[in-house]
């Protein structure tokens, strides 16, 4: 009879791990064993993963991780949250957070959340609030918000010695950013169209969504456009399968980004596609993940493949407004791609303004803004790095050169553009940056965070957004896909205007469904 097991005592970095493993589709039993655990403690540490993981990404120390075994609670659980989701927000802002701000935040919170007793946010109660959530230290009271040139300095000199020391290639070195957009947002002063969406800086929670781009310092490797949406499954997706988008498409109400998104993102798609790309670049599958201090960005500790290879590396606060990379132009650049390429689509279409964006659907904006991401120039890229990685252009060779799209290519855009009256340059400018500083996250009112630290949900926009969910798909089969295409080359055909190109691609496609039907009918 084998004896009674030791009682093992896991860390909580112990416990990211078997969640990912868990996630990769490792049996409890195996784990167990490995851990030398009971079955019963893996289940617990799977029904308690999002509390686990939100508690770790709320942490400043890998190593504190290691060491910690336990997620001690607050005596005042309410008011710790409502205070680590503030201090999230100022750091993601770059704002000053003092001992002294912390503990003045703390007094209004525990009133306005209507706890009873005496609360003294005196330097220890600071200190145990940091205990608990590893945060290493505040910032530093005098710290500009929009970020300090010397501080700059300071970062890429430690940067580019982290790169030399972990023998980095720039093919080896990514930043992510996301950012709001809203995708049917019109030019102002169109004739005719006045209401939802007519005009810049209208924001509906329906036309918004949160787009996030990445992409390594060569700009060679751009990853297919990460998006959330509010509805899991919208209307104008009809039978589109999620999978074939051309972005990786995510659903969450309110369309902004959280953490959970994040990690699905970083650990199912990003860690993947990037060691592909090294593979087939000859290079070891080593890479860092510059990322700005965002509330919905998980901690170092669990943005890290399982060899711990593929990690992730944070940007000071008071730094990442004036260098991180994709804000140095590149996500400007992605939106005018996206707003000018509606506008030629409608005068491709022959449409006036007015009809065109009635028509215009999320799966039309989702293909657009992939389009829009697809014509960033490689050198675009690489020259939003060259703060903080100067030598690129000199290694790559690279000559920089200005985007195509400017105010003048809309403004000729716009000319030819029915149901628009002649806009002016500003009115053009601000419709082509009405969302530049628009966050992907969701910036949280003094009302809002404390609603949310005491449980509180927006039970009406739940409900509305189960409601867009209820889509009837339509399967079409092989016979008549390929039925449409015969039709749609015999128009062709007939056209007398109608390029080659254009033909042959639908020759192609038609051949493609000839050989998916043939292989469906052989294995019947």
């Amino acid at each position: 009879m084998s004896g009674k097991r030791k009682r093992v005592v896991l860390t909580i970095k112990d416990k990211l791990d078997i969640i990912r493993k868990l996630e990769d589709g490792a049996p409890p039993k195996r784990l167990a064993a490995a851990y030398g655990i009971g079955e019963t403690t893996v289940r617990d540490i799977r029904k308690n993963k999002e509390k686990i993981i939100s508690y770790a990404s709320s942490s400043d120390s890998t190593s504190l991780l290691a060491k910690r075994k336990s997620m001690k609670p607050s005596m005042y659980e309410e008011l710790d949250r409502a205070m680590l989701e503030w201090f999230n927000q100022q750091r993601a802002r770059g704002r000053p957070v003092s001992g002294p701000i912390c503990a003045k935040r703390a007094e209004f919170f525990f009133y306005a959340l209507g706890m009873d007793g005496d609360f003294n946010p005196s330097a220890g109660w600071l200190t145990r609030f940091k205990q608990r959530h590893s945060i290493r230290e505040v910032n530093i009271r005098n710290e500009r918000p929009n970020g300090d040139q010397a501080a700059v300095e300071d970062f890429c000199n430690s940067f580019r010695d982290f790169v030399e020391r972990e023998n980095l290639q720039p093919e080896q070195i990514y930043n992510a950013d996301e950012t709001g957009l809203f995708w049917k947002c019109l030019p102002a002063r169109t004739s005719g169209v006045r209401g939802k969406g007519s005009a810049p800086g209208h924001r509906s929670s329906e036309e918004r969504i949160t787009v996030m781009c990445c992409a390594n310092a060569t700009g060679l490797h751009k990853l297919k456009l990460c998006v959330v949406g509010g509805a899991r499954k919208p209307r104008s997706f009809k039978a589109t399968d999620t999978v074939n988008l051309p972005v990786s498409y995510f659903s969450r109400r309110g369309a902004w980004m959280d953490l959970s998104i994040f990690r699905q993102w970083f650990d199912k798609i990003f860690v993947p596609q990037v060691r592909e790309h090294l593979r087939s670049k000859g290079l070891q599958e080593k890479a860092v993940l510059l990322l700005g201090n965002s509330p919905t960005h998980p901690n170092e500790n669990v943005l890290r493949s399982e060899d711990g290879q593929i990690f992730a590396k944070y940007l000071p606060p008071n730094v990442a407004p004036l260098i991180q990379p994709l804000d140095q132009g590149v996500i400007a650049a992605t939106k005018r791609n996206y707003r000018a390429g509606l506008l030629q689509n409608n005068l491709e279409e022959g449409n006036d303004l007015k009809s065109f964006w009635k028509r215009l659907t999320l799966l039309d904006a989702l293909y657009e803004v992939a389009m829009a991401w697809n014509l960033v120039k490689p050198v675009t890229i690489s020259r939003a790095w060259k703060q903080i990685l100067p030598t690129i252009e000199e290694k790559e060779g690279l000559v920089f050169d200005e985007e195509d799209i400017s105010v003048a290519t809309v403004a000729t855009l716009l000319q030819h553009t029915r149901g628009l009256e002649s806009p002016t340059t500003e009115n053009i400018e601000r419709w082509l940056e009405v969302d530049s500083t628009e966050p992907g996250y969701e910036v949280l009112t003094d009302t809002e965070i404390i609603k949310r630290a005491q449980g509180q949900t927006d039970e009406s926009s739940e409900n509305e957004e189960e409601d867009t969910e209820l889509v009837p798909e339509k399967h079409i089969d092989h016979a008549a896909a390929l039925q449409w295409t015969e039709n749609l080359l015999d128009y062709l055909e007939q056209q007398g205007d109608m390029i080659l190109p254009d033909r042959l691609v639908i020759r192609k496609l038609r051949a493609t469904i000839r050989n998916k039907q043939k292989m469906t009918n052989s294995s019947q």
